[in-house]
């Protein structure tokens, strides 16, 4: 698997909802770092981070491969989607380190637009050995 072809699933499997599908990207030992900080390196925590996306509707996944390589390359990824949970809310402020934004009672939860970077280091198999992403979010402006 190519970076384009990487890239095409992680699209399709975002979209999807697919924790099992993501969890499949990777070798077994496979690590995914979804901050500096944070690697998840097994096919349960892989699937288990990727469950947070089932608080999403509405999802939108763009990128544009910015390098490629024999094994691997960069991507600029773009996703937004509609914020389907007080819970994920909370949770993309907490990741943010920005706090939550004001809203008023009955204030109907934002769309969120995310824009990122990934860096993939692919196995011969085309399963990915070591993915590292840098992103931030915020509420679609009105």
């Amino acid at each position: 698997m190519s970076i384009h072809a990487f890239m095409a699933r992680y699209k399709e499997v975002w979209e999807a909802k697919d924790s099992d599908g993501f969890a499949a990207l990777f070798t077994p030992d496979g690590r995914y770092h979804n901050t500096p900080f944070q690697v998840q390196d097994s096919p349960e925590a892989r699937a288990g981070y990727w469950d947070r996306i089932k608080l999403q509707e509405d999802i939108s996944v763009g990128y544009e491969v910015l390098a490629e390589s024999d094994d691997g390359g960069i991507a600029h990824w773009r996703v937004g989607y509609q914020v389907a949970s007080e819970e994920l809310f909370r949770i993309w402020a907490q990741s943010t380190g920005t706090g939550l934004p004001e809203r008023r009672p009955g204030d109907p939860l934002p769309r969120m637009i995310l824009d990122g970077v990934l860096v993939a280091k692919l196995a011969p198999s085309g399963l990915a050995e070591e993915v590292r992403i840098w992103w931030h979010s915020m509420p679609q402006p009105a």
